[in-house]
């Protein structure tokens, strides 16, 4: 791994965003790479089937590809991409309903309320998605020695503080207040 794909992990959206505009295909694979996670809570959360959830995220990349010279915050990127993958998957349940044949007759049909989507689950989904996205930015921004160290301790099991110790090359007494 050479120093340039480490600069990628520790950048910020916006610099990744100006990095993939110039052309650099590392950083538009290090974009995907973070922010996939991001658009497949949102799309999951919208319950789309699995057809349209292949045709919701392929959308929303290739939207991001079409304005990712003119954003107007690449630093909300997330939000933009929230945002983005929301639409498309509305898009998509609308087109999917309104295809949909429905016969007013037939007593085991839905009612019209049935057929509305309900957005809260989605504002609670995307709410966790858009928190465990903020907290892996914020880890990647993390030294490295301070990733490896909170790795060790959520692992399941979580290691002994002798292992991390010997691990890190550092003082048993020194793992509690470095984890603090």
């Amino acid at each position: 791994m050479d120093g340039s794909v480490d600069a990628l992990s520790q950048a910020t959206p916006a610099e990744l965003v100006a990095s993939a505009a110039a052309g650099d295909e590392r950083a538009w694979s290090r974009l995907v790479d973070r922010y996939s996670p991001l658009i497949l809570a949102v799309i999951r959360a919208c319950q789309l089937n699995r057809v349209d959830a292949a045709d919701a995220y392929q959308t929303v990349w290739l939207r991001l590809l079409e304005h990712l010279g003119r954003l107007r915050d690449p630093a909300a990127l997330p939000r933009w991409l929230v945002v983005t993958t929301r639409r498309e998957c509305y898009r998509l349940l609308r087109t999917e309903r309104l295809s949909r044949p429905f016969d007013p007759h037939d007593e085991a049909a839905p009612g019209a309320a049935a057929l509305l989507v309900d957005t809260t689950p989605i504002d609670e989904e995307l709410l966790r998605a858009e928190r465990r996205q903020a907290l892996r930015e914020a880890f990647a921004q993390l030294p490295a020695r301070c990733q490896r160290l909170l790795r060790l301790l959520l692992a399941d099991p979580p290691a002994r503080y002798q292992q991390i110790s010997e691990q890190l090359g550092m003082p048993v007494g020194s793992v509690g207040p470095t984890q603090g």
